[in-house]
């Protein structure tokens, strides 16, 4: 077997190095990229967080001014209740004043009331005065449905009057109230919508004090908010990221705000990772396309080589038979014109080897055995005497398989030679042929010096060969021509130093 050595001033170990050296640096480039691009986004993150942190900060003083303003409004009203409660006293009073007691305190209390809307009725609903409202007794006799719904806001405060007879007083908050309440509904209604439409673009989620109902929300998929489960599962993802924001509303209750880093950092952490995966499928292909464009060209230099070749043989191989014949009409030994003509035959098999080289030669039915074993007896004659040969199954043993004969035998010659080679000339060279369902393995077996592990896939490659003579095309055309003719698979199945090497040849039996 052709004895491989780990020639550092070799091609392919040259070749090797540089490949090592070319892969750490393009690690280097990855790694610095990777580095750099992390430290960019962090440093957009730092100051994304930045503004996050103000917002939020902003947010809470924001929450603090509307509970403010809504505890002043409460505290309003309670004042407008108290006057309302001081006004039906006044106006209890008034009634009930005794004959020798002046009723002007009380009258000037009930005048005062210019604010808040006031309707007097008797027990029975009939309206008998009014203040502060767009409408009369005189237009309205009655409390209709209308006047009660407007006026239920409160319950009505009764005034005894004589001879057990009751009125109410019916009051509802002033203009100036109402109109106030209003402004504050809307700066709570603009508080919430700022904040789910921060400048900062941060997805935003406010929800209730149990978080089973999203309230309001801001860049978040609306298709599917509304789904508890993806609630659930954003809610779990922004408090990983940001405690929440607890806001308590005068009225409305206690609200929490969820909030996490806006979508275009968090594209910015994985754009790096996106942009090397980008870079790696374009240098593939782009090592592919390469790679196919040198092997078709090195495919037509050795295909027109390879029929040169042949060309170039067929006129001296023609003379050759010439000569053989003129010999044989000379009388010489018939012992010795055999042997020259079996020599000028294997020179007309190896010039149709060449001439098929490049195209596409045809299979035919052929028994592996026979062709194995004509093959081992043409090289027994011209090899060492000390080589031994080993074939497992008896010559006449049949397994038919679809071959081209001629290239095949150059490849069982082309093993056989490496193998003596690797021998110096003196060992066993076992052939061993096994069936299968659909594939036949052919393992060749030698006692050489053995090939070095990382060496197995590198021997297959041109050019590449440890003797002083000979162009290292021996396995590659052997590769060639089991793998793309035949469509089967050349390998090294086992070799170690000092001991030996097994080559497995893999055949379908049908292709």
């Amino acid at each position: 077997m052709k004895q491989l050595s780990s020639n550092r001033f070799s091609i392919y170990s040259r070749k090797r190095h540089w490949k090592i050296l070319l892969l750490f640096f393009a690690i280097f480039i990855i790694g610095f990229s990777l580095w750099y691009s992390n430290v960019l986004v962090k440093k957009i993150a730092k100051d994304e967080r930045m503004k996050i942190h103000t917002w939020a900060n902003a947010l809470q003083t924001r929450a603090r001014l509307v509970n403010s303003t809504q505890k002043f409004f409460m505290q309003i009203q309670a004042e407008e209740r108290n006057k309302v409660k001081l006004y039906a006293e006044a106006q209890k009073r008034f009634v009930n004043s005794k004959p020798d007691e002046d009723p002007s305190f009380y009258m000037t209390i009930i005048q005062n009331n210019t604010s808040i809307p006031v309707i007097l009725t008797d027990s029975k609903g009939k309206i008998t005065s009014t203040r502060n409202t767009v409408f009369s007794s005189d237009t309205i006799p009655g409390m209709a449905d209308y006047l009660k719904k407007e006026f239920s806001k409160y319950p009505p405060i009764p005034i005894p009057y004589y001879k057990n007879e009751v009125n109410y007083i019916y009051y509802n908050d002033s203009k100036l109230f109402t109109d106030m309440q209003v402004v504050l509904n809307n700066l709570v209604a603009a508080f919430f919508s700022e904040v789910v439409n921060n400048s900062a673009s941060v997805p935003v989620l406010i929800t209730d004090s149990l978080q089973t109902h999203a309230l309001d929300y801001g860049q978040i998929d609306t298709t599917q908010i509304h789904d508890s489960a993806y609630l659930q599962h954003l809610i779990h993802d922004m408090t990983a990221e940001n405690e929440p924001i607890e806001i308590s509303i005068a009225g409305q209750g206690k609200r929490l705000i969820f909030y996490k880093d806006s979508y275009v950092l968090t594209q910015l952490r994985y754009f790096p990772y996106i942009q090397l995966a980008i870079i790696s499928i374009f240098l593939l292909i782009a090592y592919m396309l390469f790679s196919t464009a040198r092997r078709s060209e090195q495919n037509q230099v050795w295909a027109g080589l390879a029929k040169e070749t042949a060309h170039q043989l067929g006129t001296p191989l023609s003379s050759m038979m010439a000569w053989v014949d003129y010999l044989e009409a000379k009388d010489v030994d018939s012992e010795t014109i055999e042997e020259l003509r079996k020599d000028v035959n294997r020179l007309s098999t190896i010039t149709d080897r060449f001439s098929k080289i490049g195209s596409n030669p045809s299979l035919v039915p052929e028994n592996v055995v026979s062709v194995i074993y004509n093959s081992v007896s043409y090289l027994k004659t011209r090899t060492s005497q000390k080589i031994t040969y080993s074939i497992n199954v008896p010559e006449e043993h049949s397994i038919v398989l679809p071959l081209n004969m001629p290239l095949f035998e150059w490849v069982i010659e082309n093993l056989v030679k490496n193998a003596v080679d690797a021998m110096t000339r003196q060992g066993t060279i076992k052939i061993d042929i096994a069936e299968e369902d659909e594939v036949v393995n052919i393992d060749i077996a030698d006692t050489g010096k053995g090939i070095p592990r990382n060496m197995f896939r590198a021997i297959f490659n041109p050019g590449y060969t440890s003797k002083q003579r000979g162009w290292g095309l021996g396995l590659s055309l052997s590769k060639r021509i089991i793998s793309e003719y035949h469509k089967g698979k050349i390998f090294v199945k086992s070799s170690t130093p000092g001991k030996g090497t097994t080559f497995r040849i893999v055949l379908k039996k049908q292709v």
